[in-house]
Order: C-alpha cells, then sequence, then structure tokens
C-alpha cells in the first residue's frame, strides 16, 4: 500500500488544494519550462514548492519511523509533531505568498482553511473507530462518521467549487485526478456485470469438482515457512526488480506499506510469519514475497520519478494519482508474480529456501497462488473478487454523499450486498463495514483507486507486451530478468510523474485508449477458464 497514512489525510489538504490551483496549466510546463513566466517569478514559484515538497518528506519519515520503529509511549507526542507540522505544511501551501506566486497561473479560489478542525475529528473518528471495531458495534463509529462526511461534502465544496453539481466528485478528484462519479458508474457496472457471473461459474465448478481448487500438499499447511529464510528471498527478489537499497530500506511491519521522503529515500515494510494456516495462496499474497513485490512496484515508481535536479520536488515529478500508484504494485504483483513464467522462476527458490516443497512444480505454484475464496475481507481478497468489496465501499460512499443513504443503514446495506455480489454472509460489524480504516481518516474517494489500478495495470502491462514483444518478454521473466520492464515502466510511467492531466490521458499515451474495464475483464476470463476448466 501506497503509504497515505503516514499522516492523517488533512495534512494532505493544503498539497491538494495547491495542486488544484496548478492544474489548469500544464504541469509540464510549472515544472519544466517556465520561459513564457517572468524568470524571476517562475523562480520564486519553484522555490517555494520545493519548501513544501521539503516538509511532505518529513511527514513521510515521521509517519514510516511511527509505523515501524517508535516506542508505544512517544504516541501522544508524535501526534503534536505531525499536527504542528501539517499546520505548518497548509498555512505554507495556502498562504499569502504562495497565493501570489501562482496567481498568474490561476486565478483564485476559496480555500478551506479549518485545517485543525479536519484534523482533531480525523483522530477522534479513528479513536471512535478502533473502540468500535474491538466491540464488533458500528453504532460506536456512527456518529463520527456522519461528522466525516458532512465535512467532507464541505471540503469538496470549497476547494473544488466547479464540481458542485456532483459533490462526491470533489472527494473523487483529491485522489484520481479527473475521474468523476458518472464515468466510474460505467465503469464499476459494467465491472460488476462481468464478474459476479464469472465468480458464480467459479464457484459451481468447485462444487462439482473440488479437485480444481485443491493446493498442492506441500504449499497447503505449516509451520515450516522459517522467517529468516523469507526476508532473505524477499530482499532477494526486490534485488531482482531493480529496487536500489541504496537509497530505500526493506523493514518489517504489522501491515506492509511504502513511504519515506521522496524518490531518493524510499522506503518500505512486509510481514514475515512461520505459519500460514490458511493455506499457500490463500493469504500468502499478502505475505512474504507477495507483500515484497506489491510493495516494491511502489517504489520502483518512487524511485523512477527522480528526474535529475531540474524537476526534483516540482509537481510534475509527484505520481499522477492513487490509481495510477496501485497500478505499478499491481502490475508487479499479479500480472508478473501471479503469471506461469514467474514460477518458473521463483519455484526453484522456494525449493532451496524451503525444501519440503521440492515436489511442487512451478503449475503447482501458479495454480495454488491463483486461488478464488470469497470472504468477508478486503484485504485478504483474490484478484476476482477485490473488485467487488471496492465497488460496495463506492456505493455506499457515493449514496451517502448524496443522501441517498443514512449512516444508520450501512451495516446492513452491506451485509445484503455482500451476500448478493460475492455469496458471503458477513457475521458481525468487525469483519464487515467496520474491517478499513480509510473513512476514520477521512480517506474518502479513495476506495476507488484500488480497483482503477487493476484496471491500469492490465493495460499498461498489454501496452508492455506490445511494445517489447509478448514471448520476449514472458521469457525473461522466468529467467527472473525483469530490467526490461522495469525500464520501459521507468520510461513510460515513473519518470512521467504529473505531466499528463489525467490517468486517462497517461493511459491513452501508453496503450492507445483510456482507462477500460474490457482488457480487465477479458484477463480475468481468459486466465480463471483455464485455471478452473469452466469450458469443460
Amino acid at each position: 500500500m501506497w503509504n497515505v497514512y503516514a499522516s492523517s489525510v488533512s495534512a494532505l489538504a493544503g498539497r491538494s488544494v495547491l495542486m488544484a490551483h496548478l492544474r489548469p496549466v500544464s504541469s509540464s510546463r510549472i515544472a519544466l519550462c517556465g520561459a513564457s513566466a517572468p524568470t524571476q517569478s517562475y523562480e520564486k514559484l519553484k522555490a517555494l514548492l520545493r519548501e513544501v515538497d521539503a516538509l511532505s518528506e518529513i511527514q513521510g519519515i515521521l509517519g514510516y519511523d511511527e509505523q515501524v520503529f517508535m516506542p508505544p509511549g512517544a504516541a501522544a507526542s508524535r501526534a503534536k509533531q505531525k499536527g504542528a507540522l501539517a499546520k505548518i505544511l497548509h498555512d505554507k501551501s495556502t498562504g499569502t505568498e504562495m497565493r501570489e506566486a501562482i496567481d498568474g497561473v490561476r486565478g483564485r479560489e476559496e480555500d478551506f482553511d479549518d485545517v485543525r478542525k479536519e484534523a482533531q475529528l480525523e483522530s477522534e473518528a479513528n479513536q471512535a473507530w478502533a473502540a468500535a471495531r474491538k466491540a464488533s458495534d458500528f453504532s460506536l463509529f456512527a456518529g463520527k462518521l456522519t461528522e466525516i462526511f458532512e465535512l467532507k461534502k464541505e471540503v469538496a465544496a470549497v476547494t473544488r467549487p466547479a464540481l458542485k453539481s456532483e459533490p462526491y466528485d470533489g472527494a473523487l478528484d483529491a485522489f484520481e485526478r479527473g475521474m468523476r462519479a458518472e464515468r466510474l458508474d460505467e465503469i464499476f457496472e459494467e465491472l460488476r456485470a462481468g464478474l459476479v457471473p464469472l465468480l458464480e461459474a467459479i464457484n459451481a465448478k468447485k462444487a462439482s469438482d473440488p479437485s480444481v481448487d485443491a493446493p498442492h500438499p506441500s504449499l497447503a499447511f505449516g509451520d515450516q515457512w522459517d522467517t529468516e529464510a523469507q526476508a532473505a528471498l524477499s530482499r532477494d527478489v526486490a534485488a531482482k526488480m531493480g529496487y536500489s537499497f541504496d537509497t530505500g530500506r526493506l523493514d518489517v511491519s504489522t501491515h506492509p506499506f511504502t513511504g519515506g521522503a521522496g524518490p531518493r529515500d524510499v522506503r518500505m515494510t512486509t510481514r514475515y510469519s512461520a505459519n500460514w494456516a490458511e493455506g499457500f495462496g490463500a493469504t500468502i499474497h499478502k505475505r512474504e514475497v507477495g507483500a515484497t513485490i506489491h510493495e516494491c512496484g511502489h517504489a520502483l515508481y518512487e524511485q523512477g520519478r527522480d528526474v535529475g535536479e531540474e524537476g526534483l520536488g516540482l509537481p510534475a515529478s509527484r505520481a499522477l494519482s492513487m490509481g495510477v500508484h496501485e497500478s505499478q504494485s499491481l502490475l508487479w504483483e499479479r500480472m508478473v508474480l501471479q503469471s506461469k513464467p514467474f514460477w518458473e522462476f521463483a519455484a526453484p527458490l522456494f525449493h532451496a529456501r524451503f525444501p519440503f516443497t521440492a515436489e511442487a512444480t512451478a503449475a503447482d505454484f501458479f495454480r495454488t497462488y491463483n486461488r478464488v475464496s470469497p470472504g468477508c475481507i478486503r484485504v485478504e481478497a483474490d484478484e476476482v473478487t477485490y473488485p467487488l468489496h471496492v465497488i460496495l465501499r463506492y456505493d455506499i460512499e457515493r449514496a451517502l454523499f448524496r443522501g441517498e443513504m443514512e449512516v444508520a443503514e450501512v451495516p446492513a446495506y452491506w451485509v445484503r450486498r455482500m451476500k448478493e455480489d460475492l455469496g458471503v454472509h458477513v457475521p458481525d460489524d468487525a469483519r464487515g463495514c467496520l474491517q478499513d480504516i480509510h473513512w476514520s481518516f477521512g480517506a474518502v474517494g479513495y476506495f476507488p483507486s484500488y480497483t482503477l489500478g487493476a484496471i491500469m495495470a492490465v493495460q499498461i502491462y498489454n501496452a508492455a507486451k506490445a511494445d517489447l514483444g509478448a514471448g520476449a518478454l514472458e521469457a525473461q521473466i522466468a529467467r527472473g530478468e525483469f530490467g526490461t520492464l522495469r525500464e520501459w515502466l521507468r520510461e513510460k510511467v515513473h519518470a512521467v510523474g504529473s505531466v499528463h492531466a489525467s490517468p486517462d490521458a497517461l493511459l491513452t499515451s501508453i496503450a492507445g485508449e483510456p482507462v477500460s474495464p474490457k482488457p480487465f475483464l477479458d484477463y480475468l476470463r481468459a486466465k480463471y477458464s483455464e485455471l478452473y476448466r469452466l469450458e469443460e
């Protein structure tokens, strides 16, 4: 996960408003050209932008330290530090000096200035969520969640007044530049219409022929997965992918994430467990090599944004959107790790590190790793069911923003939709509508980025195969040679930063079409029809 929570989401408000001011002008002009603007004004703007970026990098280090190294007793002090820094960053991003510097770029808009109120509410909401989740009682969180959504409506209306006709668009635009609810409705309706029948077909096949879903015996259960061997394998694979340990490090945390302080200090975490009791492939994708590869995808994007001193620290060098960021982690996790060629390379590594897997072939690893298993928990979902978890959350967010649903109705709606879409019974609130931390931190509009990233990953990988040759690329992956793919991604995605106006524009430049769910659905149907022998 790209660590949007390195500091509270309210701390992003200043940068969000700043980017809203700058978007009408080409980011490449802001960051790289400036020839048409007076040199003195342009240099002043660059200096201010770099100062804001440096403060954001300090936030990143504080957040990383908090989640990985900080002793629990320092929590109160860290909260004060982050709050003070968030206020400084907000003032720098939206103050008079910055406004004057960008007046020539765009006419002024009103700013949401009560960042302290926002930060305080997020802190209170997070505490309420934690208590509610522990008690599995949504009512303990409902009041603060109502306040969060009311505040997010206010923020969206003030910071993005041009989007007032659809209030949710303002929240969505903070994470997915240029995306609108009307467009997402179409994308998600097409996805749901394709995924639900595919899942039903897979479940029916599993019921009639359990052998299609049985993991290889040596990969199913046990507590023999030595954590030191996992750590060594994770580090080896990250290095193979091209992650630079000179400008990064790999640590351990409860929840894997990527953070740090910009492209020259990119840190990531993973986690290890000796006992994978739920079976290889059920949760391994969130542990060990799977978690490392996912986070390494994020980290390579960050390291690849280093395009030299001229663009460093300026808006054009930043990641384009959360969905684009997620596309880079999911491309490596799903298109590479979960592919047949990868296991030709990786199976011998597992045999060497974990001798009890010696009888499992590359095909066994591939099949076991790609099992489809509907469940309550989003972060444990496979690539077929994961988008349905996201669509549910999107539908709730949009309905709450539009006043079409009351917060008190969320638990019952959640239970009904999980049964309809995934065939899963939700036993309690903790494993239902309270499982995610996002809303308590004010990250309303964030969930769609996960599935937009999955969609974009397929389109980008298809473009890579077209450019590099599908057979040649797969042969390289089977040998553990990832450099060609990494450099292609660096040229087409990483180094481009935010030069494009939207993910649609980026995808059009790479794949010849905007974001589209069709290639994603085609990929899933082809892959899982073969894996589960749906045509037989």
